[in-house]
């Protein structure tokens, strides 16, 4: 026997409906590529969305076809992340910080027929159109614009696209399960690999992720997604914030703290979302600067391990809650939050407060477990640690338009991660599988020791990598990068570690440098620092 309740496909473009028909006048701030600030609502860019819906549809484009993104956040990426989808079309958003051969790579894998950029990104059109075949449709994100139309034939513009299409346009019914966005992993090691989400499992974490013991978002917040839209679909943001009816600032290209203090006092923003280096630049403007950042409640920090430090200066410095989040692209992303439960208000401060520098507990949708090295369950004892495994609604499955797809273990996603969970289901990343030090027998995290190093105030960047010992095998050392105008020694930056770690588990020795390598998502290189570095113990 069957329940007898109405259904509905679980579709993005119930989102945007939802928006624009109980929100509509909330206000949508955007950071324009170009310049200057525009303020539009949720209604204005429902009927952009349906308006490019339809331009799109009447291009001839096939159900599902791939229309990919090279822009920064901003009003008319938030219209293409919901016009694409909702008209049945494949929303296919690509960092522009990868190199051009890995553009090519995905453009060209992905099979994209449209390619929406913004003014910044024009010239990698220009640089690889000769090697994008495929490619039907290029559309510069603004009005129309003469010198760019003559250096690119053929160039279309998003508002003249946009004007011919209709307001009212009925977003089509489909299967929920039908692909909705695209996005690629950055490739450290081989060819990036697309993930594939669909509407129902987007619409179903965008309803979990919303929740107060995730990020906690509401129809009175005011959400400052600072990270990049091009990244895992701004951690889904924009989806939640529509289902909510959350006003959002859109801070466009301009993620120096300068700008993003400027933005959170202006709007009065409620909640800011990146990644750790982002907030650094946020701290260190606020304290210049004079501002308390009174309006900002919570950030939520995601992307690599968030520094205690970070914490507790957004705690007590502004009165700011840090919300400590961990998740993949091949989780879309969200996996875990950390959110303390009832029985954690009674601990003492200090015991509370470092519960908050773990990852977090998985909603519910998401499964977690650690594995040895025979692919046995480890116990959540919180000092267990084994490679972490995922499953849940919004999990992949495999990886798009590959041959070798053999990517579940047992029906479980293996992250690559390194973790201890505890009884309660905390999780604590002690590192990449890849990068966690193995010394004489002994594991040591090299993301606990960055953790400490971080919080020197001569450093203004640090990461802890294993390299050759003629004795140990492998043993850390630090990779110091110094605030501007400071010389810490090796010696000062050494003896910071005692007495917050054992040991011999202390850095052998520190190397300086100007700059760590990051990849196009901002995570540190460590395999490039590992090369340079490698037998810096052995001379």
């Amino acid at each position: 026997m069957l329940g007898q309740m109405m259904t509905a496909p679980l579709l993005i473009s119930s989102l945007i409906d939802h928006a624009a028909r109980y929100h509509g006048d909330t206000p949508i701030v955007s950071v324009n590529t170009t310049g200057g600030v525009e303020t539009t609502s949720w209604a204005e860019v429902s009927a952009n969305a349906r308006r490019l819906g339809s331009a799109l549809s009447a291009m001839g484009l096939a159900p599902q076809a791939r229309c990919a993104t090279i822009a920064w956040n901003n009003r008319r990426h938030l219209e293409i992340y919901f016009g694409t989808s909702g008209a049945g079309f494949v929303c296919h958003t690509i960092n522009p910080r990868l190199f051009p051969e890995q553009l090519v790579y995905i453009i060209n894998h992905a099979d994209d027929q449209v390619l929406f950029l913004d003014a910044t990104f024009l010239p990698i059109a220009i640089n690889l159109a000769d090697k994008l075949p495929n490619l039907k449709h290029v559309v510069l994100m603004g009005p129309r614009d003469e010198a760019a139309a003559e250096k690119l034939p053929g160039l279309q513009f998003y508002d003249e696209l946009i004007a011919g299409g209709d307001p009212d346009f009925e977003w089509p019914v489909f299967d929920e399960n039908t692909a909705s966005s695209l996005c690629y992993t950055s490739g450290t090691t081989g060819n990036p690999k697309g993930v594939l989400y669909s509407h129902r499992s987007t619409v179903l974490h965008t309803l979990v992720a919303g929740l107060k013991d995730t990020l906690a978002i509401s129809a009175a917040d005011v959400v400052l997604p600072v990270v990049p839209m091009f990244h895992v679909n701004a951690w889904g943001v924009p989806y939640c914030a529509a289902m909510v009816g959350a006003s959002m600032v859109m801070p466009g290209p301009g993620l120096d703290g300068e700008s993003l203090v400027r933005l959170i006092d202006t709007y009065k923003v409620t909640i800011a979302l990146g990644v750790p280096t982002i907030w650094l630049g946020l701290l260190g403007h606020a304290k210049s600067a004079g501002s308390n950042l009174e309006s900002l409640q919570r950030t939520v920090v995601g992307g690599s391990a968030c520094p205690p430090s970070m914490i507790t200066a957004f705690r007590e410095l502004y009165g700011v809650d840090t919300i400590h989040a961990w998740g993949m692209s091949e989780m879309s992303p969200l996996g875990s939050v950390n959110q303390l439960l009832a029985k954690h208000a009674a601990l003492p401060d200090a015991e509370r407060h470092a519960l908050r520098e773990n990852q977090g507990r998985p909603p519910f949708g998401v499964e977690l477990k650690i594995v040895g090295e025979n692919g046995e369950t480890l116990p959540s004892d919180g000092q267990t640690q084994g490679d972490l495994h995922v499953r849940g609604h919004w999990v992949l499955d495999s990886y798009f338009r590959m041959d070798d797809n053999q990517v579940l273990v047992d029906g479980w996603f293996d992250t690559g991660d390194v973790a201890t969970i505890d009884a309660d289901g905390f999780m604590t990343i002690k590192d990449r599988s890849k990068d966690i030090i193995k010394s004489g027998g002994e594991w040591i995290s090299s993301v606990e020791l960055e953790n400490i190093a971080i919080a020197h105030p001569a450093l203004a960047d640090a990461a802890v990598v294993g390299v050759k010992h003629p004795k140990w095998d492998e043993r850390p050392i630090l990779v110091a990068v110094p605030a501007e105008g400071q010389t810490p020694s090796k010696e000062e930056l050494l003896a910071f570690f005692d007495g917050k770690i054992a040991k011999w588990q202390v850095p052998d020795t520190v190397v300086f440098a100007e700059v760590l390598p990051r990849n196009a998502t901002g995570k540190v290189l460590k395999r490039n620092l590992r090369e340079t570095y490698d037998s810096v113990l052995m001379e």
